[in-house]
């Protein structure tokens, strides 16, 4: 299965999902491939951690910038691993335009914030160019640093269900310090000590991501 998280926003969190998503899988005991399609290559940086740290389960980690390079790359490789997490956007870049091609799932974060509705509306857009070419693509946006309390969350969570061709997942993810410290030292929340609430909250939406096979 290929699952891409894409934004052309950056500062929703993309690296901190795509890196527990594709963790959480190696943790299923999923061969997997995470690819990092963003030029600050962020997520191998975390992943390299991983690997001098010795931590396990392994996981693969690319680094593919470039749309072309990272087509050529999944076409020909994907079929070596049970699943395929790619992180890439920030930017309208080639790099999000051949992964949104490529993927079975993407994943769309965003946070309570007006500029992020707007980011994922660029996003729908940029997604029905990929519905015209191809079959079966499944968009999910996800709330990600979701405030504690207060209405932003309700009211952008909101603005983009209305997004066609998006599907909004229920499954929000908190404004949580833990989980971006454990991906930033290329681990997923789910295995650090502690943080219960967040690891129901990647454990929510990793149940979600990969059972809409």
């Amino acid at each position: 299965m290929i699952v891409s998280v894409l934004n052309t926003k950056g500062g929703v969190g993309k690296t901190t999902i795509a890196v527990n998503l594709a963790i959480a899988q190696a943790l299923a005991g999923r061969n997997v491939w995470l690819i990092d399609g963003d030029r600050q290559a962020t997520a191998q940086q975390a992943i390299a951690q991983r690997i001098e740290a010795g931590q396990q389960p392994a996981l693969a980690v690319s680094h593919y910038a470039e749309g072309p390079m990272l087509r050529a790359q999944v076409q020909q490789q994907a079929g070596h691993f049970d699943d395929v997490v790619i992180d890439a956007g920030g930017r309208d870049s080639t790099a999000l335009r051949a992964a949104l091609m490529l993927s079975d799932v993407v994943v769309i974060p965003f946070q309570p914030r007006s500029f992020d509705v707007w980011g994922v509306g660029d996003m729908a857009e940029i997604a029905k160019e990929a519905l015209s070419m191809r079959d079966g693509l499944k968009l999910f946006a996800v709330l990600n640093g979701a405030d504690a309390s207060g209405k932003d969350n309700t009211e952008a969570a909101e603005a983009v269900a209305e997004l066609s061709p998006l599907v909004y997942l229920p499954t929000a993810i908190g404004r949580r310090k833990g989980i971006a410290e454990a991906a930033g030292s290329g681990l997923s929340v789910l295995e650090v000590l502690g943080q219960a609430k967040a690891k129901a909250e990647i454990a929510a939406l990793v149940a979600a991501v990969f059972s809409k096979q």
